[in-house]
């Protein structure tokens, strides 16, 4: 350890030796019984606990906790943990310097315990004016292996990663939406521990290895999404993969009615996947053993429960294939009429309720680059003879959507005000002359950013949920009229409602002054790198 930290962070002069650490680390070791020993980078605190027998807690026992103060060790942090139930393993990682690296994993012994210390301490006030954040955490074994030769079959792509890596349990391979005699290009490959899958990836990544003389494409796969078991148990909808391109959704009612005539509600069918929802649970849980693996259309269907979203549990960043915070939009948005799938080892999830209202599921659109051959014919053409789904930003969404319901462009108005620490703070206003005449004049959200992209990104989005956007288009006659002048003879309007917005339940801080006197409402933590405030 070194010889003293100093807390600059938090305005405090507190000073505590190297010997004063050890001193208090070595209480905590007595008074625990638990063993601690440091290496590669990170501070291990028991695993096992004194008197444990048998294996190491399942998959979803382990937390991530970020945003924790440089200057805060165990002897503090251990106690404040314990409140949530027994810890089987406290990690810190640690800087050379002796100071902690602001984050750490704490496996508990049940999985209860660890979604009881996301409740109670997400978000929770360390120290004066520290919030720590705390969310799942799961070890990841799985990578994604892209450029792929597309005639390959999952028992060669096996065959060759058995080969040049160890571990190799099992590879995921989809075939194409077009053509079901050839994959889509990519694979998954499934290791057995996270340690094999980093050491695969290792070896793999630098971008010079080849398989069937290809450079291949390797990353961590995005993990499958965990749902509580009491939300899937109300789960009754069924999501379906591989369909073909052709099959329709009174096909695919037609087949799942076929075991229990009127069972089936209704379809969506998006590209080569649908969601088949049921009126009863128990009749899709049934359908689901039924229609697995059977044919429609010539096709081979996969048939699971849909997963909802979990909006909660939405920061999320690839470090070292350990799940952590990352400042991610705080609403997304999708095309659910156009989507292109593209998911990476999980299927597409379910709209979540925003206050009671559906939101939409997030974008599953394709974006990458292809290379610009010399002599490639180019058309000129209008951003709004495009789909909705060739948008991926709020800003152009708003757009676009004034666009087709032949309305001026929106009005973006700055304002800013000051933080007691002198932080600027933005926030847009934004007016669409064709509704300003209506009970809402102009839109503007209830957050404060501090960058000038992501403050107009959040008036963007806050003014699309308000007019209830959702990206499907219908006849006039179906729209709830904003005027007069938008209730006659207008083709291909979008739909708008007006409605109360308010955001959802993302960990909140107390109110905070700014420099003249006026307050911010409450801030909202999504990350060490959010800039919403």
């Amino acid at each position: 350890m070194n010889e003293e930290n100093i807390d600059g962070t938090n305005g405090c002069s507190k000073v505590r030796t190297g010997t004063q650490n050890e001193a208090a680390l070595l209480a905590l070791m007595e008074k625990t019984g638990y063993n601690m020993v440091q290496e590669n980078g990170q501070r291990k605190f028991g695993g096992p606990p004194p008197g444990w027998e048998g294996p190491p807690p399942p998959r979803g026992c382990e937390v991530f906790v970020g945003k924790i103060p440089r200057d805060m060790y165990e002897d503090e942090l251990v106690p404040v943990f314990e409140r949530a139930g027994k810890i089987y393993e406290f990690r810190l990682m640690m800087e050379f310097s002796g100071e902690n690296r602001g984050y750490a994993f704490v496996m508990y012994t049940t999985k209860e315990e660890a979604q009881l210390a996301i409740r109670i301490l997400n978000n929770y006030e360390i120290r004066p004016g520290k919030f720590i954040g705390v969310c799942v955490s799961l070890d990841n074994c799985r990578l994604f292996i892209g450029a792929i030769p597309k005639e390959k079959k999952k028992e060669e792509i096996l065959d060759e990663m058995k080969k040049v890596t160890e571990g190799v349990v099992d590879v995921i391979v989809y075939p194409s939406a077009t053509d079901k005699t050839k994959n889509r290009g990519f694979a998954f490959v499934e290791y057995e521990s996270h340690r094999a899958a980093a050491m695969a990836r290792r070896k793999l990544i630098p971008g010079t290895f080849q398989l069937w003389g290809h450079t291949i494409q390797v990353d961590w796969a995005d993990p499958e999404k965990e749902v509580d078991e009491e939300t899937m148990q109300r789960v009754k909808v069924l999501y379906v993969r591989n369909l073909m391109i052709s099959t329709t959704e009174e096909t695919i009612k037609a087949e799942f009615n076929k075991f229990k005539p009127g069972a089936v509600e209704r379809v969506k069918k998006l590209r080569d996947y649908a969601f088949v929802h049921f009126f009863n649970r128990e009749d899709a849980v049934a359908a689901m053993s039924v229609m697995n693996g059977k044919c429609i259309d010539g096709a081979s269907i996969e048939v699971t429960l849909a997963k909802p979203v979990n909006k909660e549990n939405t920061w999320r960043q690839h470090l070292n294939g350990q799940i952590s915070p990352n400042s991610e939009n705080l609403i997304v948005f999708a095309n659910k009429e156009e989507s292109h799938p593209k998911t990476l080892g999980k299927p597409p999830t379910l709209p979540t309720r925003l206050n009671g209202q559906h939101s939409p599921s997030p974008p599953e659109v394709e974006r990458c680059t292809y290379p610009f051959f010399p002599g490639t014919k180019l058309t000129p053409i209008s951003m709004y003879s495009l789909k909705s789904n060739h948008f991926n930003s709020a800003v152009m969404h708003l757009d676009y959507y004034c666009n087709k319901n032949n309305w001026a462009p929106p009005e973006y108005y700055l304002y800013s005000t000051t933080s007691q620490d002198g932080k600027v703070l933005l926030v847009y206003k934004i007016i669409i002359p064709a509704v300003a005449n209506g009970s809402q004049s102009y839109f503007m959200p209830d957050k404060l950013c501090t960058t000038l992209e992501d403050a107009k990104e959040l008036a963007a989005q806050f003014t699309l949920l308000h007019l209830d956007y959702n990206f499907r288009r219908s006849s006039i006659n179906s729209l709830s009229p904003v005027s007069a002048t938008l209730s006659s003879g207008t083709p291909s309007v979008l739909p708008y409602t007006s409605r109360p917005y308010s955001y959802p339940s993302y960990p909140l801080s107390p109110t905070i002054s700014l420099a003249n006197g006026s307050h911010v409402g409450q801030r909202l933590y999504i990350s060490n790198q959010a800039s919403f405030f």
